[in-house]
């Protein structure tokens, strides 16, 4: 059975898009910050005949994002699709950022990121299969001077896919982010429709591997 390790899952995207590779006979490990909310993500995938667990992780600790990655690999023997959902969704200008929140927020926005890919990668590499997936967002081509961090974060989360599309491709791994311009609340069809983006992501043919799609739904402004 093939594993999906979801690193800041939470009850939107991270949930519904978790839900749409269980419906394709993946497990899934959803991994976040509280125990308890995780836990019962976890709880709702099996409810419904998913074979699900919860783990612990903040993804701003890149050592323990690291260690997550290590243990579900030992646990399962593989990770085959690594979805990075985490994010830091601030609200402050310029002057109401807090100068000792800055790199926190950077660490989760796209540290947690760069490190689960380099966690991942080597064990892909050697299966000459795998992706990682990551969560983007409409800040990335629209910075909000209300919104400083997590603009910067979601740009970071582009650079990264766009960075490692090409030379993760010749060692059969595909890197790939759905820019989502709309906001998205828990069971919406705006979450629905993001994982299934993430779903036509991984499906394409090797051939045909394509790093980026963008969700923009008409009459939405952009949002990250």
């Amino acid at each position: 059975m093939k594993t999906f390790l979801s690193i800041g899952a939470g009850p939107g995207m991270g949930f519904a898009t978790a839900e749409r590779f269980a419906k394709e006979g993946f497990q899934v490990v959803l991994a976040a910050r509280s125990v308890a909310r995780t836990q019962e993500l976890a709880e709702r995938l099996a409810k419904k005949g998913y074979k699900a667990e919860a783990r612990q992780v903040d993804a701003s600790d890149l050592k323990g994002v690291a260690e997550l990655v290590a243990e579900v690999q030992k646990q399962h023997g593989s990770i085959d699709v690594l979805h990075y959902n985490a994010a830091s969704a601030r609200k402050a200008s310029l002057s109401e950022q807090p100068r000792d929140s800055f790199n926190d927020d950077l660490a989760v926005n796209i540290g947690g990121a760069l490190a689960a890919a380099q966690a991942v990668a080597p064990r892909m590499q050697e299966q000459k299969s795998g992706a990682i997936l990551l969560t983007g967002g409409g800040f990335a081509l629209a910075p909000h001077p209300d919104y400083l961090s997590v603009s910067i974060g979601k740009a970071g989360i582009r650079a990264l896919a766009l960075g490692l599309f090409e030379p993760f491709q010749e060692k059969g791994i595909h890197v790939a982010t759905v820019t989502v311009c709309t906001l998205v609340s828990p069971e919406s069809k705006e979450a629905s429709a993001v994982a299934e983006h993430f779903w036509q992501l991984y499906n394409q043919p090797k051939d045909s591997w394509t790093v980026e799609t963008t969700y923009a739904p008409a009459a939405q402004e952009h949002a990250a």
